[in-house]
């Protein structure tokens, strides 16, 4: 018979865990917690890393985690310190035993591993302080600290340009340490406030609420707060774990919280350590690139599948002042749902910097589903990198990020349709197979492709590796988007792909005309890419051999993004004739299949697909307008896209 537990700041850990005797802490209630059970958490501040004991055993008979309704509920992996001593002007300094840390001292642990490229000059620690929830910025001695420097400016390492930062103000708030064998030390600058009155904590654990074992499934959390994790790097070779995560297991919800102040990523879906941890870094003989393809074979011997692995729901939740990742994920990821989340504020401070950084990073999101999204101020807005075959990204709202999306290394099918990309940096494409339909493009594009890092694709809907392909650019569909240039100098548009083939016969009769030929000529010759009913205004530049479109470079689109408190608005306007271009709907037929892994653009389940609704998931009639929108028209338009 299913049980409700109760905790509660006035309860005990002795008690049995009911209303009237409730739990002190969380961690008491995970370990009594079977399948079908719920812990109810009432008002009040947990400081503890709460690590589940059991899981459910399926949708039907999960554990539940939850707030008490109506009830304010925050998890913090800190601990409040009001020990300080003044050391010199503001600065003040708090001598800690290291007891207080266990076998875990986020200011000996290092922010580490595989594609960290910054900082190499000093380490940057997994600690951190925090003035009434501000936190502040890393020094590496205390000269820095007396002395600190207000910035304004950062480099943006992808686009290569200097970027303000948003709250300069926030940077010369300071802080270092010194540790020994028995105690730590921590120096701050609190420009005039005393730690010792406000609210000053630091990071003391490495989660907030993550499982220490493997395959704990089934697990729901929902309406908390949570905050203050010392989480850390977390590539796609190494053992992934968040502020929130499944540590490798299936079918968690996690939903309606509100997270924050992850040192590095907030909630994770990816893989454990047996898989790799970090051997580029340490071992230094072979490529994190080789040792990523390894880690694929090692999750299928520990049963990487459908059955076993994945199916997580992420929804609802708001995500904010993370210094890697919003959501992060390798492999664990597989056959999961991401929607209607807010997600801002993600790795801007910019302590530290690689290759791994995102509101949402995904490795293999095979059949990954990421829709209702609203991704913003971030270094870069979604990552889909490596086998995102099947997944689909829909009816997301990204502006404001150094980059709004970069799909990388994987040969499709994979669906982007009525997003809406409003950053001035707007699709980073190293990949093929991608259908990009009835999205709103407003900034630039950026094309590559990788032929030196084969990559694996798989049968359809499956972990099941079929086989491994290097990208070699095209292969994609751009059907009925809008792109409007303007923001930036750069191309906006499909130009990119002029005197690419327009057609599987084409580009097989290229090849065929070589003959005799083979692995090389394929890896040379330009794949076909099909381009047909997209919109261009301000600029934008169109396909050479587009021949069903709507060309106005010249037209002032006067497109801005606004918000306004939780509502979000889209400003535009389109040309007199825009309403009278109606190019015909796509589906599974019309948008063909992918070369390389020879698979159709359909439904997760494998029916027939199509694109039927719009941003709003309104249902479409027999005549469709270009863009993320139905009732987008002539003239001037203010939309309510969030809120």
């Amino acid at each position: 018979m299913a049980t409700t537990y109760h905790v509660a700041k006035n309860g005990l850990d002795i008690n049995e865990g009911t209303y009237d005797r409730p739990f002190l802490t969380i961690g008491m209630a995970a370990k009594r917690a079977l399948p079908g059970d719920t812990v109810t958490v009432h008002a009040g501040e947990y400081r503890e890393w709460v690590k589940p004991k059991e899981g459910g055993l399926s949708n039907n008979r999960r554990i539940t985690y939850q707030a008490a309704e109506g009830e304010l509920v925050i998890i913090k992996g800190s601990e409040r310190v009001q020990s300080w001593e003044k050391v010199e002007g503001t600065v003040w300094k708090a001598v800690l035993p290291n007891t207080i840390f266990g076998d875990f001292n986020p200011y000996v642990e290092t922010v580490c591993g595989d594609w960290l490229l910054e900082p190499w000059e000093r380490p940057a620690h997994l600690g951190d302080v925090y003035l009434n929830g501000m936190s502040f910025y890393e020094a590496d001695s205390l000269e820095k600290i007396k002395n600190p420097k207000v910035r304004d400016m950062v480099l943006d390492h992808w686009t290569k340009e200097t970027v303000p930062i948003k709250n300069k103000e926030q940077t010369k708030y300071v802080w270092t340490s010194e540790v020994d064998g028995e105690n730590t030390t921590i120096f701050a600058n609190f420009h005039g406030a005393d730690p010792n009155t406000e609210l000053v904590e630091i990071n003391v654990r490495k989660a907030c609420f993550y499982p220490e074992k493997t395959g704990v499934n089934y697990i729901t959390v929902r309406g908390f707060e949570m905050a203050h994790a010392a989480s850390p790097w977390t590539p796609p070779t190494a053992d992934q774990p968040g502020l929130i995560g499944a540590n490798w297991s299936r079918g968690w919800i996690i939903e309606n919280n509100i997270i924050h102040d992850a040192k590095c990523s907030a909630i994770s879906i990816g893989k454990e350590a047996s898989t790799g941890h970090n051997d580029r870094t340490n071992r230094k003989d072979k490529p994190g690139y080789q040792y990523q393809l390894e880690s694929v074979f090692k999750a299928a011997k520990i049963g990487w599948s459908k059955e076993k692995i994945g199916s997580h729901i992420i929804r609802n939740n708001v995500i904010y002042d993370c210094g890697q990742n919003g959501i992060v994920g390798h492999l664990g990821c597989v056959f999961s749902e991401i929607y209607d989340n807010h997600i801002y504020n993600i790795a801007i401070k910019r302590e530290f910097y690689g290759h791994e950084i995102a509101g949402i990073k995904l490795h293999a999101p095979i059949d990954v589903h990421i829709h209702g999204n609203r991704i913003h101020s971030c270094s870069l807005g979604i990552w889909l990198d490596w086998q995102a075959q099947g997944s689909r990204i829909s009816k997301n709202l990204l502006y404001d990020n150094n980059r709004d999306l970069f799909v990388e290394v994987s040969h499709g099918p994979t669906l982007v349709d009525y997003n809406v990309f409003g950053s001035k940096y707007a699709l980073h494409n190293d990949a093929q197979g991608v259908a990009y339909v009835h999205n709103l493009f407003a900034g630039k594009f950026a094309l590559h492709f990788s032929t030196d890092r084969s990559t694996p694709y798989h049968t359809p809907h499956s972990t099941e590796v079929a086989g491994f392909s290097a990208t070699f650019g095209g292969d994609d569909r751009y059907f009925q988007n809008i792109f409007i240039g303007g923001q930036t100098p750069e191309t906006v548009g499909t130009a990119y792909f002029n005197g690419y083939p327009t057609s599987l016969q084409e580009y097989i009769d290229i090849i065929d005309a070589k003959q005799p030929c083979d692995h090389g000529e394929f890896m040379k010759t330009k794949q076909p890419v099909y381009i047909s009913g997209n919109v261009y205004v301000n600029g934008a530049k169109a396909f050479d051999k587009e021949k069903e479109k709507l060309d106005c470079p010249e037209f002032d689109a006067k497109f801005s993004i606004e918000a306004e408190g939780n509502k979000v608005y889209l400003n535009i306007s389109m040309p007199e004739n825009f309403r009278k271009f109606n190019p015909k709907g796509h589906n599974t037929t019309t948008l063909g299949r992918v070369r390389i892994v020879d698979a159709d653009f359909e439904n997760f389940d494998g029916s027939f697909l199509t694109l039927d609704t719009d941003y709003f998931s309104v249902l479409l009639g027999s005549e469709t307008v270009p863009g993320p929108f139905a009732g987008l028209d002539s003239g001037n338009n203010k939309i309510l896209v969030w809120g």
